[in-house]
């Protein structure tokens, strides 16, 4: 039975879900005094007192704590790994396990990249958020924005998570009405994201990563191959991996199609190291793969 992994994306997980972990697992420790290093300060001291469950300290404890638990697994995995995907945040995690960049780098540019991000959306898209939505057809969505087309309205579809789950990025005026149809439809309005993610629209984020965080690093050739989660290509030089990480920036997470790819290569059972409430949990996932579960 081939074996991939999936590390997740990030959601609102504060110091009480992984504070003592990172505190206290040998290999997150490891990993933390290796941040604090890099970072120049007390990573969890800073996240203690963080304000934001998306702080630059808050996305490098979700950072190591999957690398600790991947790290952890070690030999109780059933077989080498033939592949890792990562979507969204999960992208700098596969970067650093699959030997891309190393685990230092990899938390440095997980800080340079929240502090960029923070500056960019300071000024822009200000009133643009994402909204996630689960039990709502593909079919219903689209007459919804089509009607939010019709108003003259902006949107974007940021992410596909499963065949009733979706991610639509739009302005906070347009909010209150897009939950009242989503509702009407028999849809579950779930989290709203803001900064909002994976858009079209951001560019000039894009460009500015570029410009600003990425020479400064030297990305390598996967040792391992990375689905990437906009479209479900195989990823095999540094090249691509790079490409991956600025597209998130503008291209929506096609998640389906992620999995798809697995099941191409072959794969039959995955494990998701670190804190999960979504990719490795949706229907098309579980559906689809023998799915353990590595928590903190």
């Amino acid at each position: 039975m081939s074996t991939g992994i999936i590390f997740p994306g990030m959601g609102p997980w504060g110091y009480g879900d992984l504070g003592k972990f990172i505190a206290v697992n040998p290999h997150a420790r490891k990993l933390r005094r290796i941040a604090d290093g890099v970072l120049g300060y007390s990573l969890i001291d800073a996240y203690r007192t963080a304000e934001s469950d998306y702080s630059e300290c808050a996305q490098v404890a979700f950072l190591i704590s999957c690398l600790a638990l991947i790290e952890q697994a070690g030999d109780r995995l059933e077989a080498e790994p033939v592949a890792c995907a990562g979507p969204s945040f999960g992208g700098k995690t596969a970067m650093a396990y699959s030997g891309a960049l190393s685990p230092a780098e990899t938390i440095l540019l997980t800080a340079r990249l929240a502090r960029c991000e923070e500056e960019y959306f300071r000024t822009e898209y200000q009133d643009v958020v994402t909204q996630s939505v689960a039990r709502t057809p593909e079919p219903a969505l689209r007459a919804i924005l089509e009607s939010m087309t019709q108003r003259h309205e902006w949107f974007d579809i940021s992410g596909q998570i499963d065949e009733d789950f979706f991610m639509v990025s739009m302005r906070t005026s347009s909010l209150e009405l897009f939950l009242k149809e989503v509702r009407a439809a028999g849809g579950l309005p779930l989290y709203a994201m803001q900064p909002p993610m994976h858009s079209s629209a951001f560019g000039a984020l894009r460009a500015k990563v570029d410009e600003e965080v990425l020479g400064d690093f030297t990305i390598g050739d996967p040792r391992l191959p990375i689905v990437a989660d906009q479209d479900g290509s195989i990823i095999n030089t540094a090249h691509g991996v790079r490409t991956m990480l600025l597209d998130g920036f503008v291209r929506a997470v096609r998640w389906p199609r992620v999995v798809r790819a697995m099941q191409e290569l072959g794969i039959a059972k995955v494990y998701v190291p670190g804190p999960d409430g979504l990719f490795g949990r949706v229907r098309c996932t579980t559906s689809s793969f023998a799915v353990t579960a590595i928590k903190p």
